[in-house]
């Protein structure tokens, strides 16, 4: 796993630094969970996300997203896996521990609470690291500050409780594994304008925050 991550981090810097076409470098993915809750969620989010990092980070991603479960083994071969839904979330044993073994090894997973996802990601994440919790990041973690600069976290996109966004994470062994964006709609900010009426500064907002979420995982590992 960590041979296949500096792969990846080798091909998103030789891409930043070219122009010509090329076969895509990586592909990422999107997380298809069990329990109920649509994974589904957001469908134009994470195309729109690579066709951002693609122009603006010279990333090379494939366009179009992967689906892969938490126990599949092919969960090593993506170095960013995102995971969003409104409802309820289980991991079985073996995903419990394929998904530990996935984010131990370098690989980086984003939660992003749509909305009804908190209680469930949160008990089932504390399955795959029992020993560690959720902490808000403060905001000069290097999260908010890649290529785009979020010097107060992360952008409120669409309103729910009245609370502002948060930013969790998973902190293992000094690194961060696991970045949960609460009270946010990220992935809503990333669909296409017409699926929620986002104004532009509000859906760039979103994506300049995703490609920092890509860029962080892709070189910090």
């Amino acid at each position: 796993m960590q041979k296949r991550l500096l792969l990846w981090c080798l091909l998103f810097l030789l891409a930043a630094g070219t122009s010509w076409a090329q076969r895509p470098s990586f592909r990422i993915a999107r997380l298809k969970y069990g329990g109920g809750g649509d994974w589904y969620a957001n469908k134009t989010s994470l195309p729109n996300l690579i066709s951002f990092c693609n122009r603006e980070l010279k990333a090379n991603i494939a366009p179009q997203e992967e689906t892969v479960e938490p126990g599949s083994p092919e969960l090593l071969d993506y170095p960013f896996v995102h995971m969003t839904g409104h409802g309820n979330v289980i991991f079985t044993e073996a995903e419990v521990q394929n998904l530990r073994k996935y984010l131990t090894g370098g690989g980086f997973l984003h939660i992003d609470d749509n909305y009804g996802l908190d209680k469930f990601a949160r008990r089932e994440m504390k399955k795959v690291f029992p020993e560690l919790d959720f902490i808000e990041l403060p905001f000069n973690h290097p999260v908010y500050h890649q290529k785009f600069d979020f010097p107060r976290g992360l952008p409120k996109i669409h309103e729910h409780d009245n609370k502002p966004p948060q930013g969790f994470g998973i902190i293992y062994q000094g690194r961060l594994v696991c970045y949960y964006s609460y009270e946010c709609d990220l992935g809503n900010g990333w669909e296409d304008q017409s699926v929620h009426n986002d104004p532009a500064e509000k859906h760039q907002a979103a994506l300049r925050m995703g490609a920092n979420l890509i860029s962080y995982a892709l070189t910090n590992f």
